[in-house]
């Protein structure tokens, strides 16, 4: 059959470093229950299929790329789903079990899938996965980092954050215009907030959308009384506060 063709409005770029998807398949920790995210041509899945077994399932949008996978792979038809896995609910995947993600994933969506990935961290337990470098150093930066912001903080809270290795544009066909990082996200076996989730991601979101200015003008658009939180902090901006501090103004902003 031939080659999947790739079409920018998915923002498909095929991996074709065989030594890179290897690696990547190799950081899977936990391969009890595997989903993979946009499989392509399979380049992952070949790996998958010899690490995992037919414990995965894979989410594909393309029809092109579900035809190539359903030829190549016959043993994977009933395992292939077609659909948006932002649109798929992900708890009948695995008849509501926990699960690991795994994949190269599409850079124009890539920050909703990991906002899908906190909202269904009940299930999954493990992401590793390819992204544009700026959004993996995005993910795994710590506060006083200028690349720090709401998704650090959110995941942080949930999820050990992991930067595995560099990969550069010229191993994908069509090459892109960035570069590529791999990241492995594991959940901590503790991760229950002291405080209302909503109202931490709100706080977070709220600070970090005015970024450039102290937390004392920044959380105005919370209209909630500030004289909680303490004084030192107010004056700090977003991204010098730890997760611990976004928790700790979150639990003053609402007096929990």
């Amino acid at each position: 059959m031939k080659k999947v063709r790739a079409k920018k409005f998915l923002g498909q770029h095929f991996l074709t470093n065989e030594e890179v998807a290897r690696n990547i398949v190799e950081s899977l920790q936990d391969r009890d229950k595997v989903l993979e995210v946009g499989a392509g041509m399979g380049v992952l899945t070949k790996y998958l299929l010899s690490k995992v077994g037919q414990k995965f399932s894979i989410i594909e949008i393309d029809r092109e790329s579900v035809a190539y996978l359903t030829e190549t792979y016959p043993t994977l038809k009933d395992k292939i789903i077609e659909g948006d896995f932002l649109k798929t609910d992900l708890s009948k995947i695995f008849e509501g079990k926990e699960f690991s993600l795994i994949g190269n994933f599409p850079y124009n969506i890539s920050n909703l899938i990991l906002f899908k990935v906190l909202e269904n961290k009940h299930l999954i337990t493990q992401v590793v996965g390819m992204f544009q470098k700026e959004v993996a150093e995005r993910v795994i930066a710590t506060e006083g980092s200028k690349t720090y912001g709401i998704l650090s903080v959110l995941l942080s809270v949930f999820f050990e954050r992991e930067y595995l290795f560099s990969v550069p544009n010229t191993d994908f066909d069509p090459m892109p215009k960035v570069q590529s990082a791999v990241i492995r996200l594991k959940r901590k076996e503790s991760w229950d907030l002291p405080c209302r989730e909503k109202d931490f991601f709100l706080t977070v979101k709220t600070a970090f959308n005015q970024r450039r200015k102290m937390l004392r003008q920044s959380l105005k658009p919370l209209n909630l009384p500030l004289s909680n939180v303490p004084e030192d902090m107010l004056t700090k901006r977003p991204e010098q506060l730890s997760t611990q501090d976004f928790i700790n103004l979150t639990k003053c902003l609402y007096n929990v």
